[in-house]
């Protein structure tokens, strides 16, 4: 399976295909860069779609996503996520009414911790219902980072 690591304004990342899609993208320890695999033609779009979104200068991503695990639960959360617009934030409780399971929200909470591609399928753009920042797998910090580069206001008790 394909794979680089490069470095971002979070830190060190990490993106996986399997030269049709995107299967992963991870928040590493601080390592090397290494891009050996962008003769990929998919890690290599992902690459520069990053590099655009982080400059600011790209608000949706087109490479194709596709994690190679989940159940059909966290799969439908995932696809609902990757219906928030840029600059956005929804509810748990609202991507739970999304997908037909408004009772679910803890389990979209779940989901949200195991999504295996962050940034791409943009978890970071579910927020608690009391506009609070409230989880995020590598770091409530690093969502707020990537709030703020996409100009959404951030509620001061949420901070």
């Amino acid at each position: 399976m394909p794979q680089i690591v490069f470095q971002s304004p979070l830190g060190t990342l990490g993106l996986s295909s399997n030269t049709r899609a995107i299967t992963a993208l991870s928040f590493l320890p601080a390592q090397a860069t290494n891009l050996d695999a962008l003769h990929d033609l998919v890690l290599a779009q992902a690459y520069q779609e990053l590099q655009e979104y982080f400059a600011g200068k790209r608000r949706r991503f087109d490479v194709p996503c596709d994690p190679e695990s989940g159940t059909l639960f966290q799969r439908a959360v995932w696809k609902a996520l990757q219906e928030i617009p840029y600059g956005t934030c929804v509810s748990y409780k609202e991507i739970a009414t999304r997908i037909a399971n408004p009772k679910a929200v803890r389990a979209v909470g779940g989901a949200n911790n195991k999504n295996p591609i962050a940034i791409l399928i943009p978890c970071h753009r579910v927020i608690g219902a009391n506009g609070a920042l409230v989880g995020y797998a590598s770091g409530v910090d690093k969502k707020a980072f990537l709030l703020d580069l996409e100009g959404y206001s951030l509620p001061s008790k949420s901070i």
